[in-house]
């Protein structure tokens, strides 16, 4: 992700004073400028992007070429990234199709800006000789050898390892699905449709931003989530990006960018070049129905509460503690600083599907009116708002055969890499509800797509 930009005209004087008609040379994007067609030797040899990645796959260890006698050997692609937003630096992404592409690479290199050379859609040849193929991050990418990793090309070498070809192509996203998602996808323009940003995001008085957030370290992470599936996918903006305070649209569309994976390697993100890579057109948000109470509700006092300190354990206390997808991932207690709170995360739990529900003891609602529930939750390393709360009134001990109404409440988000901050959720109305009824948390994850880890504490239901 980068800095400010430079400012266009000053570039452009410099690409006048550095232009030649050579391919090889300094080349700036400038009105008028024709590119010559790139010229090879007789003993050239060009190969897909997919033998690149090839020769890193093999073995998994990184690949230098070279040792080339009398040929040079190339690989080909068109530029999916910009910089000009400041979503990306110091490095090109290029896909090897502009249509259906079947693999895609990322280039290192140690110039900004890029995208007056090399702008979306540019056709590009990479010398590969002198250049290491490695894994970045969960990533491979193109660069020049360090040890066992890469650093980047050097902007005296980038002219000769990346070479403009005349041709500018229209790149047609990649219809897929985040179910689609695996490692041959990486690197390449795909497009998410019927998407939409999760509601606790850009629903109520304050809407997130991109990523100018108080929690965002360096990229801002929000959650995108299918109106036809409801699997989400986190999109990564930089800090550093010109449209970081931009309020994130609340519609529902389609979404494009590069597929790539997070900083830590822990899950899948997509990456736009500017906020017109999201088409957010459709008005009518596909958000679940809430349960909710028209009854008046509040300024009562406390008559079930639960703050987990002196806690025997969920069986000792009458909690529910179950895993419906039959993997090891449960609610635990954990505690910090003298304060001991519910605790979950799918991380490194190895399960694609993680179905958990935490339910509350029977609570009786015939004796108050006027009720209502709130709770604190701590969000941590937050890959994607997966946890929901639900009540029921026919709860037995099996959750999946209870009827459940999701109510609405509002689960904040918290930073990717690291701890957030306790935040108050509700109070929410349930005055409406009588009877003996039962509240459950259930964490919806995958990992290692969905893993964000949850605290809950300070469980409350108040009533007259």
């Amino acid at each position: 992700m980068k800095t400010n930009k430079l400012n266009k005209l000053a570039l452009l004087l410099i690409g006048l004073l550095v232009f030649t008609a050579c391919v090889e040379d300094d080349e700036y994007n400038l009105p008028n400028l024709s590119v010559n067609e790139v010229e090879f030797g007789e003993d050239d040899i060009i190969i897909d992007i997919d033998a690149v990645l090839g020769n890193f796959n093999q073995n998994g260890e990184p690949y230098t070429f070279e040792d080339f006698d009398n040929y040079d050997v190339y690989t080909s692609g068109y530029v999916i990234s910009s910089d000009e937003g400041g979503n990306f630096f110091e490095e090109l992404v290029i896909q090897d199709k502009a249509e259906n592409p079947t693999a895609g690479v990322v280039i290192q290199v140690d110039v900004n800006p890029l995208f007056t050379l090399y702008e979306f859609g540019r056709k590009v040849f990479i010398k590969l000789d002198g250049l290491t193929i490695a894994d970045d991050n969960g990533v491979l990418q193109l660069g020049t050898a360090a040890g066992n990793s890469i650093e980047k090309i050097s902007g005296a070498k980038r002219a000769e390892h990346i070479i403009l070809d005349p041709e500018v192509a229209t790149i047609i996203p990649l219809d897929v699905t985040i179910a689609d998602f695996t490692n041959d996808l990486e690197s390449q323009f795909i497009r998410l449709n019927d998407m939409q940003f999760n509601r606790n995001d850009v629903l109520g008085e304050n809407p997130l931003t991109f990523a100018a957030e108080d929690t965002d370290e360096f990229d801002g992470e929000r959650s995108v989530e299918s109106c036809a599936t409801g699997a989400s996918v986190i999109m990564s903006t930089s800090t550093f990006s010109d449209f970081k305070s931009l309020t994130l649209p609340a519609n529902r569309g389609s979404i494009s960018g590069v597929l790539t994976r997070d900083f830590f390697d822990d899950f899948y993100t997509i990456v736009i070049n500017s906020p017109e890579d999201i088409n957010f057109d459709n008005e009518e948000r596909c958000d679940p129905d809430f349960f909710e109470c028209t009854t008046t509700s509040g300024g009562g006092s406390v008559f079930f509460s639960e703050n987990f300190e002196s806690f025997a354990g969920y069986a000792a206390e009458g909690w529910t503690n179950v895993n419906i997808s039959g993997g090891n991932t449960q609610w635990v207690t954990g505690s910090f600083s003298g304060s001991t709170y519910a605790q979950i995360s799918g991380f490194n739990s190895g399960d694609d599907e993680i179905n958990v529900w935490l339910v509350t003891p029977e609570i009786n609602m015939d004796t108050t009116d006027g009720e209502e529930l709130s709770f604190d939750v701590q969000a941590n390393f937050d890959s994607g708002t997966i946890l929901t709360v639900y009540v029921s009134s026919d709860f037995t001990g099996d959750p999946t055969t209870a009827t459940w109404q999701l109510l609405d409440a509002t689960i904040p988000a918290g930073p990717s890499g690291g701890f957030g901050t306790f935040e108050s959720v509700g109070p929410i109305n349930i005055s409406c509800i009588d009877g003996n009824v039962h509240f459950g948390f259930f964490y919806e994850g995958s990992d290692p797509s969905a893993t964000t880890r949850y605290h809950v504490d300070n469980i409350e239901v108040t009533g007259n």
